[in-house]
């Protein structure tokens, strides 16, 4: 895997620790450990004995592991001292030889209390213990990215085919489309005027019919530019991704060819960017279009000799 890829995976990962709490942790550092360490052995609760106060241990090398997952450990540090101090007391009186001992916590990467180092220096000090350490998220993603590629993906799920990756970030186009869809029917008599973009209409080669969808769509252009005035960030984002959009898509089709015309190029936008293939989904992106197009963004400018 590439280092894109492994920066990806890396993001999967920290998905999983952040979702994770209580058994769905322990679970997931098993399943690492299995992978890491072929000794290593499982221990699950069983009956009213429990687990003995060891989630996992690697027999042949008197290394003992327990693990402690909260909810909020910024909530939580004071019972993870409590834990941590209960559980060795419990793991010294049923299991033997205890040579290292790590307690693991899912911190999601914010860090533990120095309480708990101290706490744990201080039995591994007592006890003669070879090693002993508090663990972290942080420490098990280090094991399980030094794993085999295969490993790795069977911890954190495949990546998606990074080519069908469109650039378009849907949830900008989303909330705009959002509130076009929700604008209601402007009942205002009069004469309708629309944009003066008749040349460059004709000089990007768009259809009469896909003229008429553009008219009927810039009607909604002052609510939407009303709109966007006040959401500055969400504007940029939008202008930003429908330009990139439109680059994207003229790549793939040259204007000398028939078969690919300026409304090969505008449909094939209202198709990548509308998020269903449903008529009140297109024509609010034809809205979008539409306010692209009148500011000379999108599509080409006609040349000054032939206006």
């Amino acid at each position: 895997m590439n280092s894109q890829e492994k920066a990806l995976l890396r993001k999967l990962f920290r998905l999983k620790i952040h979702e994770s709490d209580g058994d769905t942790f322990e679970s997931l550092f098993s399943n690492i450990m299995f992978y890491a360490e072929p000794d290593f052995q499982q221990i699950k609760p069983w009956g009213n004995i429990g687990d003995r106060k060891n989630d996992g241990y690697i027999k042949t090398k008197g290394i003992y592991y327990q693990v402690y997952a909260p909810e909020d450990i910024r909530k939580s540090y004071p019972e993870s001292i409590t834990k941590l101090k209960d559980d060795f007391a419990g793991l010294i009186k049923n299991w033997t030889p205890v040579n290292e001992f790590y307690f693991l916590i899912n911190d999601k990467f914010q860090g533990v209390s120095p309480d708990a180092e101290q706490t744990i220096n201080k039995l591994v000090s007592d006890h003669g213990l070879t090693k002993g350490k508090i663990m972290t998220a942080k420490d098990l993603e280090s094991i399980a990215f030094n794993l085999d590629e295969d490993k790795i993906y069977a911890i954190t799920g495949f990546l998606p085919d990074l080519n069908s990756i469109t650039r378009l970030d849907y949830s900008v186009v989303n909330e705009v489309v959002k509130y076009i869809m929700e604008l209601p029917i402007d009942k205002k008599t009069g004469e309708i005027k629309f944009p003066d973009w008749g040349e460059k209409i004709k000089f990007n080669e768009l259809s009469p019919i896909t003229e008429n969808f553009l008219n009927f769509a810039s009607q909604k252009l002052g609510a939407l530019n009303q709109y966007l005035s006040n959401e500055t960030f969400l504007a940029e984002e939008l202008q930003t991704q429908m330009i990139g959009l439109y680059e994207e898509v003229k790549k793939q089709v040259s204007f000398k060819d028939e078969e690919y015309s300026g409304d090969y190029i505008f449909w094939e936008m209202v198709k990548k960017s509308s998020p269903k293939n449903e008529s009140l989904y297109e024509s609010s992106v034809i809205t979008i279009i539409s306010k692209y197009f009148e500011s000379c963004d999108i599509f080409e400018e006609p040349k000054k000799s032939e206006l």
